[in-house]
């Protein structure tokens, strides 16, 4: 029986009482697969006194979390803090150092530092790992690096943020206004009191981030990332939608190509029949294109103790095992800077809602500034919704009052920047109530 493997746990949250209850309970199998047990010897955490459902047994308490990461009775140092900045990058760097390996869950940190953290790991021949970074419990790390390296990844998607699916099907399935079920979603904990981060979109770029790098081999740029979150979406939009058999998802999409990568988060409507049109709730999914594997969709559990846990577990059983290896699945000296492209010069369809005043002449001049731009409708579908009265968005003139009426577009081909281009004009020339809204259309 070889040595223990030595942990430093560094939070005590969700995932660091999950990982503690996981390990407890799975001692004497790990011990016999990996023919050495793994003992938890350090913890950090805020608070000491905060009731916890984990035994922490004969865990050495650390108030500094940087302490924890460069002691030496541990050899892997667990960080499940969070935060791109402060003691999160300060005791993960110090651990590397220190030649202690390290897992994270931290996708925030890695978006902006991973890339000079990997080139730290890879000079103290130490293992950085994160397979809890990017959807929970589902393994698309280890897919990544393992069983998809013999292949070239040419398009990597899905659905990368638990909340903002939870509240896009409570809009779907049960008509619900968006505040209402983002309501729900804190209420139930799948969304902060601040929900900026999720509903925004910039938490699935961060996962989108990591995902190009190890798919395409270049290095992170989270900041060249299209983001655009669900905050805009209405129930008139997911009425409109389910009508023309579509849903709509918030999708994090990245394609390489010969000229570069191409890499956005946005919402989209997809077929009401396609498998990602079945994911509901808090559930996560990622799709990969390979050469020769073709396409892969992987579904479950993107957040949560007991999955976030066993993504942690993982890559410590990883280590245990002696494996290391580069972050990145290349150096980081190998890891290209790809031209990043603007999705916006692309062709596709495109859903666009606009809230028309009721008046002669509108939709003329609506179809003019379509044709314009060479913008081929495919259909057009009025629904009144009533009048419109002074104080509200694109309120009439004082003493005048139109009905308003709800128009869906659905495009041809086109491309991004000649949609924006007509709805910009379409906006200035009064003839709607309200911005436009323009979604784009996925074939997955």
């Amino acid at each position: 029986m070889s040595e223990p493997l030595t942990l430093g746990v560094a939070g005590l949250g969700t995932v660091g009482t999950g990982l503690i209850q996981l390990l407890a309970a799975h001692a004497p199998r790990l011990e016999r697969m990996l023919g050495r047990s793994i003992v938890v010897t350090g913890v950090c955490a805020r608070s000491r006194d905060k009731a916890r459902d984990a035994d922490l047994g004969q865990a050495r308490w650390f108030d500094d979390p940087v302490a924890l990461a460069t002691d030496p009775s541990i050899a892997v140092f667990v960080e499940v803090m969070g935060g791109d900045e402060g003691p999160a990058k300060a005791s993960v760097e110090a651990a590397l150092r220190a030649k202690k390996h390290v897992v994270t869950a931290n996708k925030a940190l890695l978006a902006k530092h991973g890339i000079a953290l990997a080139k730290l790991a890879e000079d103290n021949g130490v293992s950085l790992n994160f397979e809890a970074a990017v959807a929970g419990g589902i393994p698309i790390i280890k897919m990544l690096r393992e069983a998809l390296a013999a292949n070239e990844v040419r398009r990597v998607y899905g659905i990368l943020n638990g909340t903002c699916n939870f509240i896009l099907s409570k809009m779907t399935d049960e008509k619900r206004a968006f505040g209402d079920a983002l309501k729900e979603a804190q209420e139930r904990g799948f969304a902060e009191a601040d929900p900026t981060f999720d509903i925004g979109g910039f938490d699935a770029a961060h996962k989108l981030s990591l995902l190009v790098s190890l798919a395409f081999g270049t290095t992170i740029a989270f900041d060249q990332i299209e983001i655009e979150g669900i905050e805009r979406i209405t129930t008139a939009d997911i009425e409109a939608a389910t009508e023309l058999g579509y849903c709509i998802k918030l999708l994090g999409v990245a394609v390489s190509t010969p000229d570069g990568v191409e890499a956005r988060v946005t919402p989209v409507l997809i077929d009401e029949e396609s498998a990602l049109a079945e994911v509901s709730g808090v559930t996560n999914c990622v799709g990969i294109d390979g050469d020769y594997v073709g396409n892969l969709l992987l579904v479950g559990p993107g957040a949560g103790s007991k999955p976030t846990a066993s993504a942690v577990a993982s890559d410590i059983v990883d280590i245990a095992r002696g494996l290391v290896m580069p972050p990145f699945i290349r150096p980081t000296a190998a890891l290209a800077t790809a031209k990043r492209l603007s999705g916006s010069a692309n062709l596709g369809n495109y859903y666009v809602r606009l809230s028309v005043y009721d008046r002669p002449g509108a939709m003329a001049s609506i179809t003019r500034r379509m044709s314009d731009e060479n913008v081929s409708l495919e259909s057009i579908v009025q629904r009144r919704h009533g009048p419109v009265h002074p104080g509200q968005a694109g309120e009439p003139a004082p003493g005048h009052q139109d009905a308003a009426a709800n128009v869906i577009l659905i495009t041809h081909d086109t491309t991004e920047d000649a949609m924006r281009k007509a709805l910009r004009a379409i906006e200035e020339d009064g003839n709607v109530t309200e911005p436009p809204q323009m979604i784009r259309i996925e074939d997955l």
